[in-house]
């Protein structure tokens, strides 16, 4: 476990290098998972002992947001002078995900062919459906 933990701690740590020596706008933690996923691709699969890891971390990923309440909690003043903004904001990307999820699967449904064995329930009527 704890050679596990070291491999995705390396992944985090690279990504994070590589945002800050380059500038870019992305977190170096999410350069880190794409790292990660591109050499579980190279590999062919997932490891069972970063299965392990990682199922034991989300077990307890409760236990990671405690730094974030405090955080809130620590800076209650300024985040509730802000609170219009960061409202805004939130439900604003929250909207627009849930709009690009939307046309990303309609895109999807209309692209992909039905399954053999399956009747096409997408034109039938009541009348006309088994």
């Amino acid at each position: 476990m704890l050679g596990t933990l070291t491999i995705l701690l390396l992944c985090q740590l690279v990504g994070e290098l590589i945002a800050r020596l380059l500038h870019l706008p992305i977190p170096g933690p999410v350069l880190g998972m794409l790292l990660l996923f591109g050499g579980l691709l190279i590999r062919g699969g997932v490891p069972r002992a970063v299965q392990d890891t990682a199922g034991g971390l989300l077990r307890h990923l409760s236990l990671l947001f405690i730094p974030a309440g405090v955080g809130v909690m620590a800076h209650m003043e300024r985040l509730s002078g802000e609170a219009l903004p960061i409202v805004v904001a939130l439900f604003g990307s929250t909207l627009f995900g849930v709009a690009v999820t939307a046309k990303v699967m309609a895109l999807l449904a209309r692209n992909t062919p039905p399954r053999t064995g399956q009747p096409d329930t997408s034109t039938q009527t009541p009348e006309t459906a088994p």
